[in-house]
């Protein structure tokens, strides 16, 4: 029997509190990992145009949050609008080698002269896969739509230009019947020069549990595909969270053998988003061992977004104001004594968010004691005067029937100038 350890076992090993937490013990995969980022593609289809000086400055900060082995490896871009080719030419004048810009394309000739005209080395194709798409949306059969996408993929290899083929919808395809077959040909007509698959899971049907048949399972649906010949190099899951399973689908993907892992920003995409870029860079490290990328650059994304026009949703994990501050009495009690207790690692170490308590009825006084250490600067207990002072304001305040939160702003009158607090109580 195995004797009870005399002290405490933090298994720090696998939560450092300063990095993101690690995957000690799990079944690393033994292939390269990376991510790839949709933000002006994918992202773009759900807001309102980015601007060409808001596509650099969050491009700067996708090559910053990649750290210099380039977690983040790619980032693709429309190529229809004068706005987006202004970005993209602003992006390949920056010089990163990283994340490398790509574009995205229809399954058409005419598109592929724009990736040309571009000086891009690979783009996305769309290829809908499932036959919803194949005979309800484009009208056509199967051996048509076989016969269109390997014919602009060998146009693209033969141009010199890295396919990249992009299978809609492919948690609805017929595996066997159809997508094996275009794997097959796409392999005859790109030959040596190659070509990559992206599997889009674009309902985000797809079930990240082992047992799960495909297409709708991930792992068996990778394994099909690296069955059948193609390299962990050669596939990139691309994914939308519908069904909540978005970034556990892409974890998924990379563990059934998968190379890439495709997200956008905060996970601000069409409909209900895609996988948050950020949140795969921190499994990334957790997984890899490899803690170089700047994740701090994540407070510096949330910002860059706010200023870009979109307001990033408070409880946004990792990102959002509301990510790292609790309102329970019982939660801010454990952060007074040690910050390890209520934070799965140190916000600003890791993210560049600071920790912090909102006050409401159900702060008490370690909620109160928190947020004077917080906000004040001033290390207090829970029975110093001045937080039971507060205690008392803020239970009056509620009592007569507020039901808002209370700011920092109006806390600070209140506990350092001493003023009449009616006006507060009223708000």
């Amino acid at each position: 029997m195995r004797m009870m350890s005399r002290g405490p076992r933090y298994l720090e090993e696998v939560f450092p509190f300063t990095a993101p937490p690690a995957w000690v013990g799990a079944a690393r995969p033994g292939h390269a990992l990376w991510v790839t980022d949709t933000t002006f593609r994918d992202g773009q289809q759900a807001r309102a145009p980015y601007t060409p000086a808001q596509v650099l400055a969050l491009y700067d900060l996708l090559h910053r949050l990649g750290g210099p082995h380039g977690a983040v490896r790619q980032c693709e871009f429309f190529l229809y609008a004068r706005r987006d080719r202004e970005a993209l030419e602003a992006c390949l004048a920056r010089g990163h080698p990283h994340p490398e810009v790509t574009g995205w394309i229809r399954a058409r000739a005419e598109d592929l002269a724009l990736v040309r005209s571009a000086g891009l080395r690979e783009t996305g194709m769309l290829m809908s896969c499932s036959d919803y798409h194949i005979f309800r949306k484009l009208r056509w059969d199967r051996a048509r739509a076989l016969s269109e996408y390997a014919r602009l993929a060998g146009l693209a290899a033969d141009a010199g230009i890295l396919p990249r083929c992009h299978l809609e919808d492919v948690t609805r395809a017929d595996l066997e019947g159809f997508v094996l077959p275009l794997v097959a040909e796409l392999s005859r007509v790109c030959g040596p020069r190659g070509f990559r698959l992206r599997l889009c899971d674009t309902l985000g049907l797809g079930l990240p549990f082992d047992g799960v048949e495909a297409p709708r399972g991930v792992p068996a649906l990778v394994r099909s595909l690296r069955a059948a010949g193609l390299s962990p190099e050669q596939l990139e899951w691309h994914g939308h969270n519908d069904h909540h399973l978005a970034v556990a689908n892409a974890l998924a993907a990379w563990l059934a053998g998968c190379g890439a892992a495709n997200g956008t920003l905060l996970g601000y995409g069409e409909r209900t988003g895609n996988p948050a870029v950020e949140a795969l860079v921190l499994h990334w490290v957790g997984l890899t061992g490899d803690r170089t990328p700047d994740t701090t650059a994540v407070g510096d994304i949330a910002r860059e977004m706010e200023a870009s026009g979109y307001t990033v949703p408070p409880m946004t994990p990792l990102a959002g104001g509301q990510a790292f501050r609790t309102a329970a009495g019982i939660h801010a009690d454990g952060l007074l004594k040690d910050p390890a207790v209520y934070l799965p690692f140190d916000p600003e170490a890791v993210v560049g968010a600071r920790a912090g308590v909102t006050v409401t009825d159900r702060s008490g006084a370690a909620g109160i004691a928190a947020w004077w250490r917080q906000t004040r600067g001033e290390a207090v207990e829970k029975d110093d005067p001045r937080v039971r002072r507060l205690v008392a304001w803020v239970s009056a305040a509620y009592e007569q029937g507020r039901t808002t939160a209370i700011g920092d702003d109006e806390l600070m009158r209140v506990a350092g100038l001493g003023e009449d607090t009616e006006e507060s109580q009223r708000a």
